[in-house]
């Protein structure tokens, strides 16, 4: 990848594949970055940037890369020559039992990708946002990183641990160029996130989103994401909480049609 400065501005993107990563990484391209994708399955990795390339041609790249593992990290970063916006997207919940009852095996999975996977593709991206004057760290965490549930209790440790990061990497970082922001999405309804949550139970992931009109979709953290990144440099969003309207709070969620009005 060239370091021109006159060639595209690069953001890197973890979990970039599937879902709210993939979203983020159509939305960036069509602001005019080259998008780089990263995650674990090439495949579907290859899938969304050729996708992306169809209406964006070369502004996605791909980036096999396991947020748990060093050596994985270290490879996929050493081949950038620049990086001015990072979404740390990889993570996700694995479970719903109660403490008494967690599989810590699945507490330090979650740990592992969301909290220490953040820390991780941070330290090695961190040289390369300091020389762009773009530079922007946007970490996806969750309203799970504010608000406990029954039944949550892993993933909401794990990410109020994402979220505690982005906090500290602000203060750490006060009085250097570098934008920090945690985006605390609320319910969003993506192919794999419930069912990979409930161990690939189909019916038990559908039941999450049964009856709630318009969840948000990936596309809609996506923008999001854009908007962040796009606002004048000196202007830094320390926290963005972003909820369907029918989701009051993790636990308060209204199970039946809007009436939205003017909308169709």
């Amino acid at each position: 990848m060239s370091a021109d400065e006159n060639a595209p501005a690069t953001a890197l993107i973890t979990g970039g594949g599937t879902g709210i990563g993939a979203a983020t990484a159509r939305r960036l391209a069509a602001e005019g970055f080259h998008v780089v994708i990263a995650g674990r399955r090439r495949e579907r990795l290859e899938e969304t940037a050729t996708s992306i390339n169809v209406d964006h041609p070369g502004s996605a790249s791909v980036a096999v890369m396991d947020v748990t593992s060093d050596d994985s990290v270290r490879e996929a970063v050493s081949a950038l020559d620049r990086c001015d916006v990072l979404v740390n997207n990889a993570g996700g919940a694995l479970g719903v039992s109660r403490v008494e009852d967690g599989d810590l095996n699945e507490w330090r999975e979650m740990y592992d990708s969301n909290v220490v996977g953040t820390v991780r593709v941070t330290q090695a991206v961190l040289p390369l946002l300091r020389r762009s004057p773009r530079a922007t760290i946007v970490n996806v965490s969750s309203i799970a990183g504010e608000l406990v549930y029954e039944g949550g209790g892993g993933y909401t440790a794990a990410k109020h641990g994402t979220s505690v990061i982005s906090e500290t990497l602000r203060l750490e970082l006060n009085g250097e160029h570098v934008r920090v922001t945690d985006l605390r999405p609320g319910m969003v309804h993506t192919e794999g996130f419930s069912l990979t949550r409930l161990h690939g139970d189909q019916t038990a992931a559908d039941k999450v989103y049964a009856g709630v009109d318009r969840p948000l979709v990936a596309e809609d953290v996506a923008v999001c994401v854009a908007f962040v990144v796009g606002l004048p440099q000196h202007v830094n969003i320390d926290v963005l909480t972003v909820k369907p309207v029918a989701q009051a709070a993790p636990h308060k969620i209204h199970r039946s049609p809007i009436d939205w009005k003017s909308e169709a």
